[in-house]
This record gives structure tokens, sequence and C-alpha cells, in this order.
């Protein structure tokens, strides 16, 4: 099976993602004022292996929603708007580095490793904190987001939450992983 074919979706569930996606944009328009759905699903029915990646973040509890537009691409901006860290993608470590260097109870994957899988990209600290102004995320979990190389070189990664209505970024060695940590992911179309 061909890398192309292996990440398209077939129709009836390409069109139950359609329709689930249409619905999530309909009830959350604070977070995509003046945009419009017609446009948003022309792109997404042009794009389909960024549709699949869509299928993978809603397939893992993310909740993939239009947070924005690039007007000097072109392009929608999707973010994991679900209201906890995305229960399908818990439990992991910051990197595949880190996933090999655990000699013991090693986690399934890596944030880093699933999201480069699933076609997304982590969120950075300025994403994520784009994201907290839209609603209260992560109020019982955290998320890993992008770490410098600065920090990553020296073993540790960073994560995020909200807790006393106020956004934190903290440090954790990156090997490590809790099962109230996953990631957010971001997907451009």
């Amino acid at each position: 099976m061909s890398n192309s074919k292996k990440k398209s979706l077939p129709p009836e569930q390409r069109k139950e993602l359609l329709r689930v996606l249409k619905n999530r944009f309909e009830k959350n328009m604070h977070r995509h004022i003046g945009m419009e759905w017609p446009k948003v699903q022309a792109k997404l029915e042009a794009n389909a292996e960024k549709l699949w990646s869509l299928d993978e973040m809603e397939s893992t509890a993310g909740e993939p929603d239009v947070v924005g537009y690039d007007k000097k691409t072109g392009e929608y901006i999707f973010y994991d708007c679900s209201v906890e860290s995305p229960k399908g993608r818990r439990s992991f470590c910051y990197d595949r580095a880190a996933l090999a260097s655990r000699k013991e109870h090693k986690p399934e994957n890596s944030a880093i490793g699933m999201a480069a899988d699933m076609g997304i990209e982590l969120l950075t600290e300025e994403q994520y904190r784009e994201l907290q102004q839209l609603g209260e995320f992560d109020t019982k979990t955290s998320s890993w987001i992008v770490t410098p190389a600065v920090i990553r070189d020296l073993g540790g990664a960073l994560f995020a939450d909200r807790r006393y209505n106020t956004v934190f970024v903290y440090h954790n060695g990156a090997e490590s992983y809790y099962a109230a940590r996953g990631f957010r992911g971001s997907l451009r179309i």
C-alpha cells in the first residue's frame, strides 16, 4: 500500500468526519469569528492527507477545530480543542530519544513521535497561550509543548496547563510520562 493510499479516508468515514467538524465549527463560532464553513470544507475536501490527519486528531479525542486563518498562506489553522489533553495521547514521554533512553517501564510512544505519525505538530508555547484565550483547557491535565533545543539538549522538555485561572509552563525530564499528561496538536490546511 502506498503512503498516499494509507493516508486517505474511505468515503463514509470522510463524510462522517466532515459532519463532526462542521457541527463543532458551528457550535464554537467564537473560535473562528468571520470564517465560513463552506470555505473550510472546500479546503478539507481538496486535501485528503490533511483530512486523514484531522481524523487521527479526532479518533484520539482531540476534538480539532478551526482557530485561525493565515492570510499570507491561505491556510486554515486547526488545534485540538478538547477540554482536557486528548485521552488517546496521554502517558507518553516527550520524544523518540527520550523513549529510547528508558530502560524499563517504557511508554507506548512519544508525543513528538506520535504527532509526526499523525501528520501534525505539537503546539508551541505561543500557540498554547492562544488556545487558552478561546476557553479553559487542561484544568485537570497537562500537555507537552514544543521545547527549545537548548532545553532538550540538556535532557528537559516543557509542558503546560491551566491552574488558578493562569497558564503555567513547566519543565520535566523528557523521558518522564504521566497518565494526566498528553499533547495537543496543530494542523495547517
